[in-house]
């Protein structure tokens, strides 16, 4: 019955998108700044999760979109979908520079795991690092600690613990997900990350990062999400699609449950003569190298009014990132050159090598900014936000857990939470008094609810660099996160709704945080002895 179910799952996959376009073309309205500027994103977030094919169904997304902006002009859909979105979305010198820093780090790792100091950190750790919550611990610390940039966080953790976690037969979705957790919800909460730069820069009366620093104990699904991941490391817990990865994983050492798609098409062999410092220094070198590169984007070199934090929040994560690798790029290659544990001719062959590995990082991240360049075009953005402002001001106390559902909802279907918590921050301050409790609680509802819808979008930046980070399958990352980030967002939820009670009524609403801590851990507990029979059932 299954298999025939999946024969003929492209027949009615194929029949819903004819049924939408003949609905779309029959529809005599605009389609900009409607309802219908969302269904491209949705449609392709919808056959991703069905197909489990990421690249087709996110340039199904792309041609929808261009269809409903051209019209249904052939032509115009072409040229929309190619000039407008693909062709204009690598031409854009932000994205080249994410891009540029994708290409230069896979480099990098190859380069480390050539000169033999994966190997050799994945030896010591393997006597350091005794259990499986040990591995995850490590990478959850790291990650915490890698708090300037997620896109950083999520390349650079996944390098440095993929060697540990595989030893500790972790799965490659297990993997990610630490790794996606500990991203964008540290980011969002450290003063000091590109995320408080974009915070700072999207508030409208200057007193952004001030703002920023204020809404951090209210960020209850960046902080929840952490206490979550902890708890269920500690706990031993793993549920929905993710408990057949994890369990794949630990009895017969299958940690992808699938195909490898980041597999190398060349084998190298290690280094024997590699050692643990031939992996931390170069780290440490990229670190720093990428942090000078952040400051000197937001002109700390340049002006001498500009102080470090001043820089930081004026940085281009962009340039940063790119410049700060290039420079590490060349530093290591001296570095091993000195060492002598690889030939030069060897290294210059692990740059285009190490392009091999994120291509799939780059396809999809390549279709995912086309994807929102078609959303763009057709007023998704100006859709939520006219929504936002016409009946926020009439929701009072209920506004904290609206602005946090919007923001996920409006994260999820474009893909982007800066320009999520972009749109919504400048609305919360129209609409609210900056000295009003719920004005600070709503600010951090915006970042928040872009953060959660962020880690369940399928076309999200920030998810695909945790794949690419980690290794793992795209499809198979979102999957098995999914159930989990949404566990964090019922509980927030109900946090939204508690503190924007208690801040309306008795200016106490930062007491909540602790009963969302509470309630996340019980969550998890309840979880354990829920899956628990199931689990012997396996075993047996």
């Amino acid at each position: 019955m299954k298999d025939k179910l999946k024969k003929l799952l492209p027949v009615f996959i194929a029949i819903a998108l004819i049924g939408i376009l003949i609905a779309a073309y029959f529809y005599n309205g605009d389609y900009t700044n409607t309802a219908w500027a969302l269904l491209p994103p949705l449609v392709a977030i919808v056959l991703a999760l069905i197909t489990k094919e990421v690249y087709s169904s996110l340039f199904i997304g792309i041609v929808l979109g261009a269809t409903l902006y051209s019209r249904f002009s052939f032509e115009g859909t072409l040229k929309h979908a190619f000039s407008d979105g693909i062709a204009s979305v690598l031409s854009d010198p932000y994205n080249v520079g994410i891009l540029v820093f994708l290409v230069v780090l896979g480099s990098i790792v190859c380069l480390m795991n050539q000169a033999g100091g994966s190997a050799a950190f994945g030896n010591w750790a393997q006597t350091h690092i005794k259990s499986r919550i040990g591995a995850q611990i490590a990478t959850i610390v790291l990650g915490c600690a890698i708090f300037v940039d997620d896109y950083f966080n999520c390349l650079t953790v996944g390098s440095v613990m993929r060697p540990v976690t595989d030893k500790h037969k972790i799965s490659r979705a297990k993997l990610a997900y630490l790794i996606d957790a500990t991203a964008a919800p540290v980011c969002i909460i450290a003063p000091v990350s590109s995320w408080a730069a974009a915070v700072a820069a999207f508030a409208e009366d200057g007193q952004g990062l001030n703002l920023f620093i204020k809404a951090i104990p209210y960020n209850y699904y960046a902080i929840l999400t952490i206490v979550m991941m902890v708890s269920i490391t500690l706990l031993g817990v793993d549920y929905g699609p993710m408990a057949k990865f994890e369990r794949n994983a630990k009895t017969k050492g299958d940690l992808f449950s699938g195909k490898n798609t980041f597999v190398s098409t060349t084998a190298t062999t290690p280094n024997a003569n590699g050692k643990v410092i031939d992996l931390i220094l170069p780290i440490v070198v990229l670190i720093t190298s990428c942090i000078i590169g952040m400051i000197y984007s937001g002109g700390f070199f340049s002006d001498a009014d500009v102080d470090f934090a001043t820089a930081f929040s004026n940085s281009d994560a962009s340039i940063g990132l790119m410049f700060g690798s290039a420079v590490a790029l060349v530093i290591i290659i001296i570095y091993y050159l000195i060492r002598g544990l690889i030939p030069f001719v060897k290294m210059m062959e692990a740059i285009p090598e190490g392009f091999k590995t994120m291509v799939p990082a780059i396809l999809i991240l390549t279709f995912a900014w086309s994807l929102k360049a078609m959303t763009d075009s057709l007023g998704a953005k100006e859709f939520v936000a006219s929504m936002v402002d016409k009946y926020a001001s009439s929701m009072d106390f209920l506004l904290p857990v609206l602005v946090f559902i919007i923001g996920c909802f409006l994260a999820f279907a474009t893909g982007t939470s800066w320009g999520t918590f972009g749109i919504l921050i400048p609305i919360v301050q129209s609409v609210f008094d900056m000295s009003n409790p719920l004005a600070i609680i709503c600010i951090s509802a915006c970042m928040a609810g872009a953060v959660c819808g962020d880690h369940c979008s399928p076309i999200s930046d920030t998810t695909i660099m945790a794949s690419a980070g980690a290794q793992c399958d795209h499809v198979n990352h979102v999957s098995t996160q999914l159930l989990y980030a949404l566990t964090v967002a019922v509980i927030s939820s109900i946090c939204y709704i508690v503190s924007g009670a208690l801040a309306k009524n008795f200016n106490l609403g930062v007491i909540t945080l602790p009963i969302g801590i509470a309630l996340t851990i019980a969550a998890v507990i309840a979880l354990k002895f829920i899956t628990k029979p199931s689990d012997k059932t396996v075993k047996k």
